[in-house]
């Protein structure tokens, strides 16, 4: 009877250590749910998921929050997004991990359809992700800092 129990403790140690460590590696990595701030209203804008494949990472929009009157597609992007709804579109890919940033990529701002050089990296422990969409050099560009989320 002793035995099953240690045993039992053993096994809820294991399991418990287990789910630490993936919190840890969540945390390290900004794979998961983001939840996007609009610039000038300082309101959630999106969720976007970040996804990596191969080492590359990509980002597509899972969820809005419109304000009445905004509009749901991409009436200003280029090519096969053009009028597409925001909702499934990719809006980041070609990010590699270079030390602590993911560099290399570019970022498509669904507002005006432009589309950016990206780079990003986590702070505050992995619970933000700190965003910069640029032009040529990382000096002439825009950071935001979105904000680690659950699945919608």
């Amino acid at each position: 009877m002793l035995k099953k129990i240690c045993l039992m403790g053993l096994l809820i140690g294991f399991i418990s250590l287990q789910s630490l460590a993936g919190e840890v590696v969540v945390k390290t990595s900004p794979v998961g749910f983001w939840q996007t701030i609009d610039d000038k209203t300082n309101e959630p804008k999106a969720i976007v998921e970040i996804k990596e494949n191969n080492g590359i990472l990509t980002g597509a929009i899972v969820k809005t929050f419109p304000k009445s009157g905004d509009k749901t597609t991409c009436d200003a992007c280029p090519g096969d997004k053009k009028d597409k709804p925001f909702i499934g579109m990719e809006i980041i890919w070609d990010l590699k991990k270079d030390g602590d940033e993911y560099v290399g990529g570019s970022i498509l701002d669904p507002k005006n359809g432009k589309t950016y050089k990206a780079k990003m990296s986590l702070v505050e422990n992995g619970e933000k992700l700190k965003v910069r969409g640029f032009i040529g050099f990382s000096l002439l560009g825009r950071t935001q800092t979105w904000n680690r989320t659950v699945a919608p």
